[in-house]
């Protein structure tokens, strides 16, 4: 019986986290559309997460392309198909690489900082602060880093899917002798606008998701330097872990 009272309350407690969850996010958006407007702490939280995050994000998106590149043009060698390389690296990166592999880079370098910061706020008293200068701290501190995130993602895969291929390029075209005129043919023949914003539907998700996940438990994590620890870990992990699952279920959706 102790067993099954465990599972109970462990349903319950999930229960009420996500309903938690849903009623945080809610609240969120509605003061994010209502005045006053924040425009400065919009414009403050889109260059954090999104201007800052262009290195990494290149980095990441030119050495993808690359080893598609690379792989691609090795295995397609085998049936005597480099010709196509092309728009295997393009449809490879623009349906799923570019933004799950966007998604995840901003998760292990703004969504981390986004609930450590949100965390310590509550530790040094920040968030009664403004509610005691009449200021609504989720308007004030995770409303605009929501619209931030939804801008930033669909552009930084943007930025993802052009670099990642013009790595596939550096490597394809001028390192392995593929032609260039069907390397750019094949990627423009098989790229369907579908598949653009088919991407673009998974960055605007991906970067609800990552403002969500991060903003809620950072503003839920317990008043200790061991809870936004904790915290930080936490949104990292969950953060990742949603956007591979839905990945699958808007690719499921779109196909």
């Amino acid at each position: 019986m102790e067993a099954i009272a465990a599972i109970g309350r462990g349903t319950l407690g999930t229960v009420q986290t996500l309903g938690n969850a849903g009623l945080f996010i809610l609240y969120a958006l509605w003061a994010a559309v209502t005045p006053p407007y924040r425009f400065k702490r919009v414009i403050a939280e889109i260059e954090f997460i999104g201007a800052k995050s262009f290195l990494i994000i290149f980095v990441t998106a030119l050495f993808t392309g690359m080893v598609l590149a690379l792989q691609g043009y090795y295995t397609l060698s085998k049936f005597g198909a480099q010709g196509v390389l092309g728009s295997a690296v393009a449809l490879s990166i623009i349906r799923e690489l570019g933004p799950v592999l966007c998604a995840l880079m901003v998760t292990g370098r703004a969504g981390s900082a986004i609930t450590a910061e949100i965390g310590i706020m509550k530790i040094t008293d920040q968030v009664p602060a403004l509610e005691m200068m009449a200021i609504e701290p989720i308007k004030f501190i995770v409303s605009p880093k929501i619209i931030a995130a939804l801008i930033s993602l669909p552009l930084l895969t943007a930025f993802f899917d052009l670099v990642g291929i013009l790595g596939g390029y550096l490597v394809g075209v001028l390192m392995l002798g593929v032609n260039e005129g069907s390397f750019f043919g094949e990627m423009i023949r098989a790229t369907e606008f579908a598949d653009i914003y088919g991407g673009l539907i998974k960055a605007v998700a991906f970067g609800f998701l990552i403002s969500w996940i991060s903003c809620f438990i950072g503003y839920n994590a317990k008043a200790t330097t061991e809870g936004v620890s904790s915290a930080t870990t936490n949104a990292v992990v969950m953060t990742s872990l949603s956007i591979l699952v839905i990945d699958y279920v808007i690719t499921s959706v779109l196909l």
